[in-house]
């Protein structure tokens, strides 16, 4: 009895039609219950048909961690008590950092640039400032931080904010010199403000400029010192609202800082200069210096230098205080780079800096403004970079950083991602990498401490390996979302250095970034690496934990498409397919240059464009060249792009293609065993491949040059002048958006998909066989048998041979992966070699069998009678029956998009398609029925960044560059989202607040009376009276009680919730009150006119009315 399932039915109305074979074979159809295996006239035969686990359940999404540097840095806060940082940016990111694992980001909704961030010093709260004139407040008790409240300024610019340490009270300057004071807790504006025009004196003219500083005085809470833009400081008195002093300097005002005792503070200037001021004597300052400038011999005034952008003055209990100040250079040396300056005494050291100085902050051991500061360390936020000073040691060195923010050190170009890989990865690639880490960091410990992180439930091996412009790859440890540099590895080694001057008269086909990494392969089992370089070459390395100094082995391939010449078109006939053995003879190439003469007036032709080392070269341990393979200039065309790329430890082959053909080579015996155009892979004998392809071959003569012009192949022009901007797809992904299906294209077909595998190559194969599998741009599949030597002592001295099966497949759109299951459902894993050390000392006999492994461990060594081959494209999917070539299944993924990325990944111990379109649509099909389960637009591709990095993985994980510097991961599954909050560090942890110093009897007696001022007495509502309401809109935020189910247990997140319910409680009293004033209101009006009505009509008889 044929077995029946209901869901399968509507599973395959939705998602497939019947659909014929391309061997020929009628298809089974995807409605109804399908028979793999089988022909279609052996479809009665009955089966067991393969339960599929995954359903919709199992899947959700959602961002876990974003790693690297934030980009477009703008603002820096630390809590010293906490000991954690946070960084904000100009596209509205914020970044928290604390302990290693510890590493949060938010974003606000509305993008726009923070200017300023300031702690609730440990309150586990954030204010934000933003360049839109909103104030936000951040809960950080709970592991994805939410905005409590936010406060938007409607009348005025927000140019600086201060919240004094233990304060509810936040004060915020704006452009227009006004100083506003907002209450932290209700995020409402005090009536309490203080005017430009009262805090300036009557006499002065001209307005003093935005507010550039906001600081209360160590020495008394009661007074706010007030820095304005022009050189104006005010000293004010909050109780008695007057100005107690005032001074005026003719330089612009940039930054203000303290003395710990309050009775005299610095200025830092656009001139270069620091002056040092004491409330005695307002009236000029007591010290001026420039440090950087040049003293005059004559004795006048030192020369100005570029301004100083910030300074801090820090006090040491039993040494000299320190000055740290940015900027302050001589304008006479244009070239030096930006520097942190530090006077300590006097002495006064300058620290060169790679980028731009944002902003720094130093960091003292107490959060108390009044006592000796103590300073430890300097935090300096960089464009690209941030880095610790420590000041503890003489000669400030730097501490070592543990984040992973050098990504970006040379621009990613790729990346891959490799979930549930094998365990002794991670430490070995871990050792040979920690012999290259660098010397003379700070001996101490990293010291943004703050937070706590444990190693949560997932604990599989994860390793991100991303690819860079300058030809390194970097290999990362991502396990438990984390990441940790394990290796780097530098291609570039293998190829001498160009010497400057000699550009023009090289064949290099790209102008900056020659050693580009464009692509990447890697079996970890085997731990075979290959990469393919922007200047058409491949790398083959192997794995070694010894060093050793060797020639590096090179070949080069001579890759043509069989086209006609277009420059000077005569007909041409397509040969058959040529033996294995052989190439074919050389003939003109295709190319999207008409540029043929070289500079020197000589036709470039079988020259690579880079040269290989030929002397011998030192290898540390780690992985060693093994083989480097160059497509070489033919007749003065330089080599197409490579587009695809594999490698198969266990046949000992590496393939590859570009838009002209595909190349396989032998790296163990170092030959090229095929080269030719795509064309004429499908052999001369399939009359098949004929009938799409005429229309185009009749078409070439009458293109001429505007197939260049109008083609992928200018796109791949295009991309190689910036190899690390353009996405490495953009051949075939511009075009083919939107004539994907169009055979009148281009005359050229990439090669855009490889894949090797133990398979069925032809219809009547009773055995599998080993297996190349070629995609290409037009949607056609073909599949080339690898005829490898029968035993293993033969494979060094016998040829492989390469020959076509035969078999053609098609599919809408280009191809973009491949995979293969057993006969039960089960993900076959392509063979491989078990890796061994090539270099080992203890391996007396070269000649030992190599041990390898032709299936994958979960299934029986049995692989069955027959195998599901599945195919995406593109547009679609299919999956076919082998041998029958029975095309049981196909799903049409998009018809007005195109797929970036798709990968055939394990998830619960299933598999599952996993897609990503260029819609920002994430979608994941069930195999092999390919019935839809996750749907959803989640990722616009905003840029070709996303479109070029993005890859997904097993376990239900992806990433994708989510800017320059950063890497964001993501998972699809719903049993990760689940159990997110579980591997999330926390950014909160409950730490007792110091101490004050003892202050003595005497400084109690005349130190002023800070701890006397009432800051509610004065700013509150009884006092100041209600803000007007058009200033500024206060903005509940969405941090309420659903922001809070992720806040820190126990009795933390009770008075959290308590607290919040309690705001909101009392903002709908408000409410409330509001609307029974109104009420009142109303109903006193309806009184009176009632009564008036009454007295009209009192004394009139009934008649009168």
């Amino acid at each position: 009895m044929k077995k029946f399932n209901f869901r399968k039915v509507l599973d395959g109305l939705t998602a497939a039609s019947p659909v014929g074979s391309s061997g020929g074979g009628s298809g089974s159809g995807a409605g109804g219950s399908v028979h793999p295996g089988g022909t279609a006239g052996a479809a009665g035969t009955p089966r067991e048909e393969i339960q599929e686990t995954l359903t919709s359940d199992y899947f959700q999404i959602c961002k876990t961690v974003r790693h690297g540097f934030p980009y477009l840095p703008t603002a820096l806060a630390f809590d010293p008590v906490q000991k954690i940082l946070a960084i904000g940016t100009r596209t509205g990111a914020i970044r928290i950092l604390g302990r290693p694992g510890v590493d949060c980001y938010c974003q606000h909704e509305s993008g726009a640039a923070v200017l300023q961030l300031q702690f609730l010093i440990n309150e586990g709260a954030l204010v934000s400032a933003c360049a839109d004139d909103a104030l936000h407040l951040w809960n950080l008790r709970q592991k994805r931080p939410a905005i409590l409240h936010s406060l938007k300024f409607n009348r005025e610019r927000i140019t600086y904010c201060h919240l004094p340490f233990q304060s509810k009270w936040l004060y915020v300057g704006t452009e227009r010199g006004n100083t506003h004071i907002v209450n932290i807790e209700s995020f409402i504006l005090s009536g309490y403000v203080i005017m430009w025009n009262k805090a300036i004196e009557l006499s002065t003219k001209t307005h003093p400029g935005p507010v550039v500083h906001l600081s209360d005085s160590p020495r008394d809470e009661g007074k706010l010192l007030i820095g304005y833009e022009n050189g104006t400081i005010v000293f004010w008195d909050l109780r008695s609202k007057r100005a107690d002093l005032r001074a005026y300097y003719d330089e612009a005002i940039h930054s203000v800082a303290w003395h710990h005792e309050g009775k005299q503070f610095m200025c830092s200037h656009s001139d270069g200069s620091l002056t040092l001021w004491n409330l005695k004597s307002p009236n000029r300052p007591f010290q001026t210096t420039i440090p950087h400038g040049k003293v005059q011999r004559d004795g006048k005034k030192p020369e100005s230098c570029k301004p100083i952008l910030k300074v801090e003055y820090k006090t040491c209990k039993n040494s000299e205080p320190f000055v740290v100040f940015s900027g302050g250079l001589s304008y006479d040396k244009p070239c030096r780079r930006p520097s942190l300056t530090i006077m300590h005494g006097k002495a006064i050291t300058v620290l060169e800096m790679d980028h731009p100085i944002v902003d720094f902050l130093t960091l003292c051991e107490t959060p108390y403004p009044n006592e000796f500061q103590e300073p430890y360390a300097v935090a300096v936020l960089l464009e690209k970079d941030l880095i610790v000073v420590d000041l503890t040691q003489t000669n400030f060195p730097i501490f070592e950083n543990p984040y992973p923010i050098d990504i970006h050190e040379s621009p990613v170009t790729c990346t891959e991602y490799f979930a549930d890989c094998p365990p002794d990865l991670i430490p070995v690639l871990y050792s040979v990498g920690a012999k290259h880490k660098k010397q003379g960091y700070s001996n101490k410990e990293w010291p943004i401490s703050g937070g706590a992180w444990n190693l949560g439930a997932q604990t599989y091996p994860e390793i991100i390996i991303t690819g860079h412009a300058d030809g390194s790859v970097k290999f990362w440890d991502a396990s438990a979302i984390t990441l940790q540099m394990l290796y780097k590895l530098k291609t570039s080694k293998v190829f001498e250095k160009q010497k400057v001057g000699e550009g023009k008269a090289t064949a290099e086909i790209v102008e900056e970034d020659p050693f580009a990494v464009q692509m990447m392969y890697w079996c970890p089992e085997s731990r075979i690496f290959c990469v393919a370089g922007v200047s058409a070459y491949v790398i083959v390395y192997r794995f070694s934990k010894h060093e050793v100094n060797t020639e590096i082995a090179s070949l080069e391939v001579r890759l043509q498409c069989e086209v006609e010449d277009i420059i000077t078109p005569e007909p041409e006939t397509n040969p058959p397919f040529p033996d294995a053995s052989s190439q074919l003879p050389p003939v003109k190439s295709l190319s999207g240059s008409t540029n043929t003469v070289a500079g020197e007036g000589t036709m470039k032709d079988s020259i690579p464009c880079l040269s290989v080392k030929a002397r011998p070269v030192r290898m540390p341990p780690g992985y060693q060249a093994d083989l480097v393979i160059q497509l070489v200039w033919v007749d003065g065309e330089p080599p197409q792009q490579i587009t695809s790329l594999a490698v198969n430890s266990a046949y000992g082959l590496v393939a590859f293609g570009n838009c002209n053909g595909l190349a396989v080579v032998d790296f163990m015996q170092k030959t090229v065993l095929l080269s030719m155009g795509t064309l004429d892979l499908y052999g001369s004998s399939d009359p098949y491949q004929r009938q799409p392809r005429s229309p185009r071959k009749s078409r070439q003569f009458a293109a001429g040059l505007t197939e260049l012009s109008d083609s992928p192949v200018s796109l791949e022009l295009e991309r190689c002048k910036s190899p690390t901007s353009e996405n490495r797809e953009n051949s075939f992904s511009r075009s083919r958006s939107s004539s994907v299906s169009s055979i009148d294209r281009d005359s050229k077909e990439a090669i855009t998909a490889l894949f090797f595998m133990e398979s069925f190559a032809r219809k009547n194969d009773s055995a599998v066989s080993s297996c190349l599998w070629v995609g290409t741009g037009l949607g056609m599949v073909i599949i080339l048998s690898l005829n490898l030597p029968a035993s293993d002592d033969l494979r060094q001295s016998e040829p492989v041979m390469v020959s076509p099966s035969g078999t053609v497949l098609t599919l809408k759109g280009a191809v973009l992966t491949f995979a293969c299951l057993d006969c039960m459902g089960t993900l076959t894993h392509q063979p491989y070699e078990v890796w061994r050390d090539p270099h080992s000392a203890d391996d007396g006999d070269k000649t030992r069998k190599r041990k390898l492994v032709m299936h994958s461990p979960s299934s029986s060594q049995d692989m069955g009678d027959h195998q599901f081959a599945v195919i995406c494209s593109e547009k679609q999917a299919k999956v076919f029956s082998l041998p029958s070539q029975t095309c049981l299944y196909v799903h049409n993924i998009t018809e007005t998009s195109f797929l970036l990325r798709a990968d055939v990944v394990t998830l619960c111990n299933s598999v599952c398609l996993a897609c990503f379109c260029a819609n920002g649509h994430i979608m994941t099909l069930s195999l092999p029925s390919l019935r839809p389960l996750l749907d959803m637009n989640y990722l616009p591709v905003t840029d070709m960044r996303i479109a070029r990095t993005f890859c997904f993985t097993n376990e239900g994980q992806a990433l994708y560059l989510s800017s320059p510097t950063e890497i964001q991961r993501l998972t699809y599954s719903q049993e990760m989202c689940d159990n997110l909050q579980d591997m999330l560090g926390d950014l909160f942890t409950p730490v007792e607040t110091p101490e004050a110093q003892n202050r003595g009897f005497l400084k109690g007696l005349f130190g002023g009376s800070g701890q006397a001022f009432d800051r509610e007495e004065l700013f509150g509502e009884a006092t100041a009276g209600k803000a007007s309401r058009s200033l500024a809109q206060h903005i509940p935020g969405s941090g309420g009680i659903e922001g809070v189910r992720g806040a820190a247990g126990g009795v933390i997140g009770d008075l959290t919730r308590a607290r919040i319910a309690l705001d909101e409680r009392g903002q709908k009293l408000g409410e409330l009150d509001e609307r029974t004033a109104s009420m009142m209101a109303s109903a006193e009006a309806f009184s009176k006119h009632a009564h008036e009505v009454m007295l009209k009509y009192k004394d009139k008889k009934w008649y009168q009315f």
